[in-house]
């Protein structure tokens, strides 16, 4: 068989097949895959003008000598921020612990921004360069918030929260996913007396809710028995004069047809007939005030716990007593009426109905009344609750101009204590201090004292030597002012000035005479000088 390849053609082949395999190797080893938990950077030689080149999912290949790659880990990390002492926007400090969960992000610019600076880092230094971020943050949100917005409207706390850190976080390739505060306190206690205050006031209100329900229960179930008492009543006044009116045209049948027989036997029976009818409506009547009595009575001693339902069990005791005397008065008048004629017996029928309507008219005014009661308690009740609003408002304005008083004197008197600190052992240096602090302020007041005043002539008075004695009027003025004694009593007098008793006094016998002279030294006689 002939030799088709040559040892040479052999080797070249297997070269080129070596070659293919080694390429093929390391085209398999340069491809990397991106797991779904990672983001694969590749950095080195990229398109465009970024860093790295960010991919979440999928694979490529890695460039040998001009291009390399690394992992970035998107597991979340927990950081708990420990807040204390953060300054609220009305100065007051609160504490906020919290648990903030953040991950780095798979969008695009996010990406890349974590791969320019998260890059190389361990999770411990992740989670620092995002703890200090989130503190000043927090800070921040809680500095624009009160302490009622910060307790009250969660919600709003933790929007704010997430749209300040998200922003800054997002800028080193972080993203938020979820913010935990687990509690708001503060030191001076001032949550804690808005809890207080918030459980008082629903303990308050529900407490007039249940006094307002036992109130309309009472008040309904008063009304559901008077209505059932006065419409038994009715009801049996009406068979009770049914009854009536058929025994009376019995008996008056029956007494009329005995009566043209036997007219003896009609009296007695008669006046036997009316005997028992007084006895009947006497013993009626007493077991009727009996009644109303224990009624009357009962309506008293529960008078101290419901009011509403003694008015109301009181006023059913008169209007029960009422009716009884009325049915006493009309079973009283159908037995006068058997024994006189059919005439009484309609009279007393039509006194019966009288007696309906006037009864149906006064239950019509108690209702009125009782709705005129009601409609006057809630308005009551209405002008207690806004009295009590608006003290309470006042209340709270005394309040607060009580603290912003106690705060300026606070400060005053810390500004005393470090003036007498800097004066050190010479304590009598602050009340100079502090005078001459308002002596521009006394100047002025004294300059508004005399700005009015009209002056037309100044005279000016000099009694002191300048001659060869031993000084000149200057230095010689105490022996000139006493010299000018009297000019300067009569320039007190024309001012309407009282000069003190140190400065002497001008002896008057009649009508005033010239002063004496002084003692000692000529004295030059007073010239005016108008100004």
């Amino acid at each position: 068989m002939p030799q088709i390849f040559s040892t040479g053609t052999l080797g070249v082949v297997a070269t080129i097949v070596l070659l293919v395999l080694f390429m093929l190797t390391m085209l398999v080893r340069q491809y990397r895959r991106c797991p779904s938990n990672r983001i694969l950077v590749v950095y080195g030689k990229v398109t465009g003008e970024r860093a790295a080149r960010c991919m979440h999912g999928g694979g490529t290949f890695i460039l040998p000598l001009l291009q390399s790659y690394a992992f970035l880990n998107l597991e979340p990390m927990t950081i708990e921020i420990d807040l204390a002492a953060a300054l609220s926007k009305k100065n007051i400090r609160v504490n906020v612990p919290s648990t903030f969960t953040i991950g780095i992000s798979t969008q695009p610019d996010i990406m890349n921004n974590a791969a320019e600076r998260l890059l190389g880092l361990n999770e411990q230094a992740v989670a620092a360069q995002a703890r200090d971020i989130i503190l000043g943050q927090m800070r921040l949100v809680i500095a624009t918030l009160s302490i009622e917005e910060i307790n009250q409207d969660r919600e709003k706390f933790l929007d704010l929260v997430n749209k300040n850190v998200s922003i800054e976080v997002n800028k080193i390739g972080l993203e938020l996913i979820n913010v935990n505060v687990r509690d708001i306190t503060d030191e001076s206690g001032y949550i804690e007396a808005l809890g207080r205050k918030a459980a008082s006031e629903a303990i308050n209100q529900a407490k007039v809710e249940v006094a307002d329900a036992d109130r309309a229960g009472a008040i309904g179930q008063a009304n559901a028995d008077r209505e059932q008492q006065v419409e038994v009543a009715r009801q049996r006044a009406d068979s009770m004069a049914g009854q009536k009116k058929a025994e009376s045209d019995q008996r008056i049948r029956v007494s009329k047809f005995e009566a043209e027989g036997v007219t003896g036997e009609a009296n007695a029976q008669r006046e036997q007939e009316i005997a028992i009818a007084v006895a009947t409506a006497q013993a009626v009547q007493g077991k009727k005030q009996a009644e109303m009595d224990q009624r009357v009575k009962v309506a008293v001693l529960e008078a101290e716990a419901v009011k509403g339902e003694n008015e109301s069990k009181a006023n059913i005791a008169d209007y029960t007593a009422g009716l009884a005397e009325r049915q006493a008065e009309a079973q009283r008048r159908g037995e006068v009426a058997l024994a006189l004629s059919a005439r009484d017996v309609l009279q007393a029928e039509k006194e019966q109905e009288l007696a309906r309507l006037e009864k149906a008219e006064v239950a019509r005014q108690m209702i009125e009344r009782q709705k005129v009661e009601i409609d006057a308690e809630a308005e009551a009740e209405r002008i207690r609750r806004v009295a009590k609003g608006q003290a309470d408002g006042v209340l709270a304005a005394y309040l607060a101009e009580a603290e912003g008083l106690r705060k300026v004197l606070d400060a005053k008197a810390l500004g005393y204590e470090n003036l007498l600190r800097v004066c050190g052992d010479r304590k009598d240096l602050a009340p100079a201090l502090l005078i001459i602090e308002k002596l521009p302020d006394l100047v002025a007041e004294q300059v508004k004292a005399i700005q009015n005043l009209k002056i037309d002539k100044v005279t000016v008075w000099d009694g002191g030597s300048s001659g060869e004695g031993s000084g000149g009027a200057t230095s010689n003025f105490l022996r000139g002012l006493i010299g000018s004694l009297p000019p300067i009593h009569e320039l007190a007098r024309q001012a309407g000035i009282d000069l003190p008793d140190v400065l002497g006094k001008v002896a008057q016998s009649g009508a005033q005479s010239p002063a004496p002279a002084p003692a000692a030294g000529p004295a030059a006689a007073p010239e005016p000088v108008d100004g």
